[in-house]
């Protein structure tokens, strides 16, 4: 593979001329260096761009607003390659106001083409073109400048072998007929990436909440909201308004004052009239909109049992049809059919398996074991697929 001319875009001059090259490439690797430990929202330090002619690096702290790249990102006419591109994908949301309507992601493609997933970038491109990448430069200071050679260096191969990737992964898509489904995972994961919103149960992940009852648990989710909008606005990390534990702690004592406030260590004293009016939000709502506590599962031995069938079975369609498990279904998702059919209900909407091309493809060999329609036989241990999945007879 030959070596590719590189330029360090550093000017808006440079910057224009760089986006012109895109908008005729119509097709080009994108990735960033952020970093992200100190604000609410990452601090973008540099944008890496590659096409079948050129590598660029895009240096956001010298050439002013990239808004005329954001618009060829989320331009439909341009295919925007990225690897794990959850990131950038968030950020294109954030400075664009939108997702990418035509991004390709390599590693969730991978994975419906027989590779692991998730698989990191140095794995992958040396799985698909066998090339070494060095990964020296992972926790680096990328807000530092100027850039050493060995920063350069590590950031250009984050986008060197992007676009030859892609040839090979979209190509075994084209002969698997594989690639609505990607298209239709793309898009799953554009649409969860929402920075401007608080996810609406996102609060249910903090610890310490099992004690409390319906009319606490509206306190936690309402400072819960305040806090992240707060930090949003701030640009600051969430923990640093207030630490998860506290907010528990605050739902505990049920405040009614400042003053009931006070003695809670750890807490800014600048934002207790804020907290204080979060938790009067809360109190003043009618009972029936205090969230319900959540129920804990209680599953009997034989769920686990036969989720574990279930995977085994997933586990051998998945070897048959080069797809990664994990990309395919969780454990969850499984277990959720177990418990649906012991309920006599249908198979639940929140399983991942019951939507898409997984709806129409994997749950039917799911659910005909399930079921007992089919049986599953043990016919090779040293095989990649080791079983055989036949029908029951007399069904």
């Amino acid at each position: 593979m030959s070596e590719l001319p590189e330029q360090i875009v550093t000017t808006p001059q440079e910057l224009g001329a760089c986006c012109e090259h895109l908008a005729a490439c119509r097709r080009f690797g994108f990735d960033t260096e952020f970093v992200g430990e100190n604000t609410y929202h990452p601090h973008l330090c540099l944008v890496q761009v590659a096409t079948s002619e050129r590598l660029f690096l895009i240096d956001p702290l010298a050439v002013g607003p990239l808004d005329a790249f954001w618009r060829l990102v989320v331009d439909p006419q341009n295919v925007v390659v990225v690897h794990a591109g959850r990131e950038e994908v968030r950020l294109c949301r954030l400075w664009a106001g939108q997702t990418p309507d035509h991004f390709f992601d390599l590693q969730i493609a991978a994975g419906l083409v027989g590779l692991a997933y998730p698989l990191g970038a140095g794995a992958l491109i040396h799985q698909l073109l066998g090339v070494q990448l060095a990964k020296a430069e992972t926790l680096t200071e990328w807000r530092d400048r100027p850039l050493t050679a060995a920063q350069v260096r590590y950031a250009f191969d984050d986008v060197r072998y992007l676009l030859a990737a892609h040839e090979r992964v979209a190509g075994r898509l084209d002969s698997l007929r594989r690639a609505d489904w990607a298209s239709e995972d793309f898009a799953r994961m554009a649409a969860a990436v929402t920075p401007e919103e608080v996810p609406a149960e996102k609060w249910r992940k903090l610890r310490g909440l099992g004690s409390l009852d319906r009319r606490r648990l509206a306190i936690v989710r309402s400072i819960y909201n305040w806090r992240e909008e707060t930090a949003a606005r701030m640009n600051r990390p969430a923990r640093t308004i207030v630490r998860d534990d506290l907010i528990v702690e605050i739902a505990r004592r049920n405040p009614a004052r400042e003053r009931d406030l006070q003695p809670i260590r750890g807490l800014p004293r600048r934002d207790l009239p804020a907290i204080l009016q979060a938790v009067e939000v809360a109190r003043a709502l009618p009972p029936e909109q205090w969230p319900r506590a959540a129920e804990r599962e209680q599953d009997p031995p034989q769920v686990g049992l036969v989720a574990n069938v279930l995977q085994a079975v997933l586990g051998d369609f998945c070897a048959r049809h080069q797809l990664a498990p994990g990309l395919v279904a969780t454990s969850s998702d499984v277990k959720l059919l177990v418990r649906a059919r012991m309920q006599g209900a249908p198979p639940p909407a929140e399983s991942l398996l019951t939507q898409g091309w997984r709806a129409r493809h994997v749950l039917p060999e799911l659910l005909a074991v399930l079921e007992g329609r089919r049986s599953l036989r043990i016919v090779n241990v040293r095989a990649d697929s080791p079983f055989v999945v036949e029908d029951v007879g007399g069904k």
